[in-house]
């Protein structure tokens, strides 16, 4: 007589099933609260981050570091003052013109330039002027790349083209280039729109003119999105509903479009700050005798025999704010990819 097979029982133990509540949590999660889940394994991208706030914590602290530890500020001259270093008085400038080095105290911590200014104190409120200009230069940018492209891409047509078409007219030209052109022009007459007018030394001519140069970079990826957000379902839904096209903009376009934004917001960041210093290096962005990390790498380019702490220390600063942002930017890029995998640990 055929007997029927055994049937065979496993026990997967208590491993298996923490293995399966894990993947039951991950699988309920949000798509923030999954990129987050993401980011916060990737160590790489937030010991930047970190490093992004202890630069941008420092440049904040400026003002007390220039009144209760360099006793000085961004602008004032000690030409004629010394300094007390290893017990022997030195000239903050020598007669020569060559500013003193780094004396790793509290005055003068890196050093004087050719007017006996401090560089400590002119680095970090240069540094609270980069990091100004290219916040707010990003959010700008941030703001026109969406209102053009989430127009150009839902109305498509006549207004598409005008957009599509405006923005390569500035995509054509090179940032630099362009840059020191609308630089040169506003700082001679500044800016004038109605009754609001700027003028030409203000910080908010190098954040409009960095903001203008980068909206095709953001504003082109946005419209396309749009295009194929236009098309979906919930879109057509929100239609037969008889929602308006201003409210499908802002109520069915427009969250979707969000990871994207916080995605390019770091990059943009990094970008601008860098564009703000080539500008000030080349005279067209931030105006003397008002510091910023291009304006003193610049300046320390003249001494870069003598004194070649001028132009190294807000090099290296640049340097690192910028490589901080961009390996975070990736970081936060690579966290919001719905295709990437999330890896449980065992």
């Amino acid at each position: 007589m055929a007997t029927e097979p055994a049937t065979e029982f496993t026990f997967e133990g208590p491993v298996a099933f923490e293995e399966e509540a894990k993947r039951e949590r991950v699988a309920g999660l949000g798509p923030w609260a999954l990129a987050l889940r993401r980011l916060r394994r990737n160590k790489t991208a937030l010991a930047f981050g970190a490093l992004f706030l202890v630069i941008a914590g420092l440049c904040l602290a400026a003002p007390y570091w220039a009144n209760h530890v360099a006793h000085s500020d961004p602008y004032k001259n000690h030409l004629t003052d010394t300094v007390t270093v290893g017990g022997k008085k030195k000239d903050v400038v020598k007669p020569n013109g060559v500013p003193i080095g780094p004396t790793w105290r509290g005055r003068f911590l890196l050093g004087a330039d050719s007017n006996g200014r401090d560089i400590a104190v002119r680095l970090l409120y240069g540094g609270r002027t980069s990091l100004l200009i290219g916040v707010g230069a990003a959010l700008s940018t941030a703001l026109l790349s969406v209102v053009f492209g989430v127009v150009a891409g839902y109305f498509r047509g006549f207004t598409d083209a005008l957009v599509s078409r405006s923005l390569d007219l500035i995509w054509s030209f090179p940032v630099i280039l362009l840059g020191v052109a609308l630089g040169t022009a506003l700082a001679l007459g500044g800016l004038k729109i109605g009754p609001i007018e700027i003028q030409g030394d203000s910080k908010l001519i190098p954040i409009l003119i960095i903001a203008v140069v980068y909206v095709p970079y953001m504003a082109r990826p946005i419209r396309g999105q749009v295009l194929a957000l236009r098309e979906k379902e919930f879109v057509e839904a929100a239609r037969a509903q008889g929602a308006g096209p201003l409210r499908i903009m802002f109520t069915e376009i427009l969250p979707n479009l969000s990871s994207t934004i916080v995605v390019f917001l770091p990059l943009m960041i990094a970008n601008a700050i860098l564009l703000e210093a080539a500008l000030s290096f080349l005279g067209a962005g931030v105006r003397p005798p008002n510091p910023s990390w291009g304006t003193m790498i610049g300046d320390g380019v003249e001494k870069i025999v003598t004194g070649p702490h001028l132009a190294v220390v807000p090099g290296l600063m640049l340097v690192l704010t910028v490589l901080a942002l961009n390996v975070f930017g990736d970081g936060v890029r690579d966290a919001l990819d719905p295709r990437a995998k999330l890896h449980l640990e065992h």
